[in-house]
Formats: structure tokens, sequence, C-alpha cells
């Protein structure tokens, strides 16, 4: 089984910004709200190790969702830009940047793409989340 780290860098008011690496080289970036207790639908889930099995969303279609988080279901890896796009899952772009007045992540549907080619073949992995902050 595959597993995927990810880093989380700063965090505040615009979400939680981090990398996420396999094999120890960092592909992508990632965006989650900020930390609220593990709030549903209002906070990043808790650092901790957790795996991932595939998906058919009705929203976001073929991907990833964490599972075993605490309290939390539907915790899944997808596209988006800022953090209101989140509701606390995890967005995946290719570089942080401004959209407006916003901080987040930018090149999303490219960052998205890179995570699902890595794990193109897989129906599951395991998914490490360290907080750096």
């Amino acid at each position: 089984m595959k597993t995927l780290v990810l880093r989380r860098v700063a965090t505040g008011d615009k979400g939680t910004f981090g990398c996420i690496l396999y094999l120890d080289i960092p592909f992508a970036l990632t965006l989650e709200l900020r930390w609220l207790n593990n709030r549903r639908r209002k906070s990043c889930i808790p650092a901790g190790n957790y795996k991932c099995n595939r998906v058919d969303s009705p929203k976001f279609g073929n991907t990833f969702e964490i599972t075993n988080v605490p309290g939390r279901s539907h915790i899944l890896f997808h596209k988006g830009n800022l953090d209101e796009d989140s509701l606390g899952c995890v967005l995946v772009g290719e570089q942080f940047g401004n959209l407006g007045d916003d901080s987040g992540i930018l090149s999303s549907k490219a960052g998205f793409n890179e995570l699902m080619g890595i794990m193109k073949n897989e129906i599951s992995f395991r998914l490490i989340i360290v907080d750096d902050w």
C-alpha cells in the first residue's frame, strides 16, 4: 500500500496550508480549513495516520475519502482554491497564491490530477498528516 505524507506548514484565518509528499518528494500543495477542534464542516481533521479509500463522490467524482477520522465522515480530496471550498475536506493544487483579497491555492485541477495519477492503480493508500506549524 502506498503512503503519502501531508505536512501542514502554516495555519491562520485563510486556512491551513500544506504540502503532499510521495516517497519523500513533494508533488502538490494543500489547503484545508483552519483548526477548530475537529468541528464537522468547520475544521481540518487532526494530525495522525489514516487510510484513504477510492470513492465515487456524487459531487466530486472519482477521488479518495480519508477514513477513521474521529467524529467525522466524508472527508475527501478534491479540487478547490479557497478554504470556503473545503467544508472540512483537503483541497489539492500546484501553487499558493491570491484570488482577489483571499489567499489560497492555484492550479487545483493540475494538482488533483497529479494526485490521482500517482494513485491511478490504487484502491486505497495510507495518509500521514503532520503539523509543522
